[in-house]
């Protein structure tokens, strides 16, 4: 709920602060939070537990969302990006959770397993965006700023979060898997060679399918709520199409893991790459509310797809020893990929606008897909042996 909340007023306020080619920067920030800390938070997961790791990320979080309210209401970018830096660190560790369902789950059932974490999200998709409006009237009404509120509503939401993990999460998945503190235990000289890891086809297409779902997803969603404003379209209108594409995201969760454990991860992810690549195709054909909404509900249910699919077929290829460092190290090349999207998108649509942007978020589709295509013989479940 809450990432969706500032996703949706993220490039107005930067276009408000510096301009139209600015209007990336928020969702770089954001996704450069993640990149940095993704691997030391799949460190501390791994050695420390699931719940200390995701209460203090979402407590950093709310610090973060506290920062950039205060950097909207003093009109300072320096410190709305700080602010959303130390945000996106918290959604690594909460991205990241999605292992935590795939490590205790059997084999046959691992993408059904994650999809359900992925499910989650969709309270936000429907919730999240209902309330960047009421929010924005009361921020309008008491602190004389539109666009404060959806900040200060997701720093609570934030600290919520961080009490329900607390509190709920019990005991610690990895109690349950059997690996608490695997890193300190007799295993722990164990050095995993990440190039021999990622080099297995498993592991590749599925990092692959999550880094390009990522980036042509974030360029898409976060210009189109300024090239709607663009067009003429209010708050509400902005709105309702972020929440077609949220919903799309996260909905369809469950269908997407069933999927995947029936048919096959990769026939999953080359669905997903297809969706993406018609979501980007139909993006700008019409600034319309609805052909809008189509495309962005494809745009989420694409990345979905990939998403899941992807997060299966991944946690298939790696071994206990392997998770902490090669999850962290998946999470960074995905975040990492799709900040430098969204920077780069800020500053192409700047220059040659919306239709420029969605051909290439195409052409970025294509990879998976031909990528997926090639390799649509079932890969083998099973892990290679960890290289010592």
């Amino acid at each position: 709920m809450a990432a969706i909340m500032v996703a949706t007023v993220n490039p107005l306020v930067a276009a408000g602060l510096s301009g139209v080619a600015a209007a990336g920067l928020p969702s770089a920030a954001t996704l450069l939070g993640q990149a940095s800390s993704s691997y030391v938070w799949g460190r501390v997961t791994h050695t420390r537990g699931w719940r200390p790791g995701l209460t203090a990320g979402l407590l950093m979080g709310a610090l973060g969302m506290a920062l950039a309210a205060y950097g909207v209401l003093h009109g300072s970018m320096a410190a709305f990006l700080v602010g959303l830096f130390f945000a996106g660190t918290a959604f690594a560790v909460v991205t990241l959770s999605r292992f935590a369902a795939g490590e205790i789950a059997l084999a046959h059932q691992r993408a059904r397993s994650i999809s359900f974490v992925v499910l989650g999200g969709t309270l936000g998709a429907v919730f999240g965006p209902i309330l960047v409006t009421p929010l924005a009237r009361w921020s309008t009404s008491s602190l004389g700023n539109e666009l404060a509120g959806p900040y200060l509503g997701a720093s609570l939401l934030m600290v919520l979060g961080a009490g329900v993990i607390l509190a709920g999460l019990r005991p610690d998945p990895r109690q349950i898997s059997g690996e608490g503190h695997l890193e300190s235990a007799s295993t722990g000289q164990i050095r995993v060679r990440l190039a021999a890891v990622f080099a297995r086809p498993s592991v590749r297409l599925g990092t692959l399918s999550m880094v390009v779902g990522q980036l042509v997803m974030v360029m898409l969603m976060v210009l189109t709520s300024l090239h709607m404003r663009q067009h003429g379209h209010a708050l509400g209108g902005i709105v309702a199409v972020i929440s077609a594409h949220t919903v799309g995201m996260f909905a369809f969760s469950a269908i997407s893991g069933r999927m995947a454990d029936r048919w096959g991860r990769v026939p999953v992810i080359l669905a997903g790459s297809a969706t993406l690549l018609a979501a980007a195709v139909l993006a700008p054909v019409s600034s319309r509310l609805m052909p809008l909404s189509v495309s962005l509900f494809l745009l989420g249910f694409g990345w979905n797809l990939c998403f899941v699919g992807g997060s299966a077929l991944f946690s298939d290829g790696v071994l206990p020893a392997e998770r902490g460092r090669t999850q962290g190290v998946n999470d960074l090349l995905v975040n990492g990929a799709s900040a430098v999207g969204s920077l780069a998108g800020g500053l192409v649509f700047a220059a040659s606008g919306f239709l420029t942007i969605a051909l290439l978020g195409a052409a970025l589709a294509l990879v998976p897909l031909i990528l997926a295509w090639r390799q649509r013989v079932p890969i083998a479940k099973a892990a290679v042996p960890v290289t010592l």
